[in-house]
């Protein structure tokens, strides 16, 4: 299959070219630092010839909100989208997949999350992404193009964007935690994006939640929020042995956690790395993690860790 990437050279787009390449699919990459942006309409008419599905990852991320003016965000995450989109329809393309994020949740972030709540964005990031998806859904509503959205949790590798975490806590013990509810390794995140190629036809349009699977049920909210540590030590006991050996900590308290049943069931997906996996590794990245390493999302280096906060 003859497949364009978009952000082929970010983290996830590194991690699909891979993969695609390896399974013998065609593929047709897209990346402003190569000078191929999705914002100039003759150059993705130009790479769109014989493409049958596009995997529409890139976009400006929510580190960029202190070095990007909000129209930057409007012209690549929007209007990028939409010129996408067109030229997808005028290309008889079979299926587009677009990466979203779990940030299109914002102020709505607390709670059991599922694709039933509704978004409230909170940045410019958010409301870009938001609207994209919009789009996408209207393409396909209005020209028929099987649609597939994937709002993915974290799975970057660089340190925590909150300089009040990266001091608390030690990365792998953070990122460890994050696995109880939002964040999900890239293998299983391209695992995902595969499965929506092959099934988006048949489906026709659906937004999914893309994290790995909790081990909490909507139940243990109110326990989570107070006492995170013993409901963990109810559910995956083994937990302490390794965290006192790491010097690692639990989060105290959890205030949101995010449900992929959809996806599972949706798709047929299985994700490989969860919170009891990751713990039991040496290392807790997936083999694909490793190889793809950190990308970064700025060429220069700040004083206050990989990003300015806002």
């Amino acid at each position: 299959m003859r497949v364009l990437v978009t952000g082929s050279r970010g983290h996830l787009g590194d991690a699909l070219c891979r993969t695609l390449r390896a399974l013998g699919h065609d593929v047709v990459a897209m990346d402003v630092l190569e000078g191929s942006s999705i914002t100039d309409r003759a150059c993705v008419r130009d790479r769109m010839a014989g493409v049958q599905c596009v995997l529409h990852i890139a976009t400006l991320h929510k580190p960029h909100i202190v070095t990007h003016e909000p129209q930057r965000f409007v012209d690549t995450n929007i209007t990028g989208t939409l010129i996408l989109l067109e030229e997808s329809v005028r290309a008889g393309v079979e299926s587009f997949i677009y990466t979203s994020t779990t940030s299109v949740f914002g102020r709505a972030l607390s709670g059991w999350i599922t694709e039933n709540v509704i978004p409230l964005p909170k940045n410019i990031y958010g409301v870009t992404k938001r609207a994209a998806e919009d789009l996408c859904e209207l393409a396909h509503r209005r020209d028929g193009l099987p649609c597939l959205i994937l709002r993915t949790s974290r799975f970057f590798p660089e340190s925590d964007d909150n300089p009040a975490a990266r001091e608390a806590y030690a990365d792998d013990n953070l990122k460890a935690n994050e696995y109880l509810y939002r964040r999900v390794d890239i293998e299983d995140v391209v695992s995902a994006h595969l499965l929506a190629m092959d099934r988006a036809k048949d489906i026709g349009f659906d937004r999914l939640i893309i994290s790995a699977t909790t081990p909490f049920a909507p139940s243990d909210l109110p326990a989570l929020q107070d006492d995170a540590p013993s409901v963990v030590r109810r559910l995956i006991p083994e937990y302490e042995t390794v965290y006192a050996r790491r010097g690692w900590r639990m989060l105290p308290s959890i205030d949101r956690v995010y449900d992929n049943a959809r996806a599972r069931s949706t798709l047929g997906w299985r994700p490989r790395y969860d919170f009891r996996s990751v713990i039991a590794r040496d290392d807790i990245r997936s083999p694909l993690a490793r190889a793809i390493g950190a990308k970064g999302y700025h060429a220069q280096v700040f004083a206050d860790g990989p990003y300015p906060v806002a």
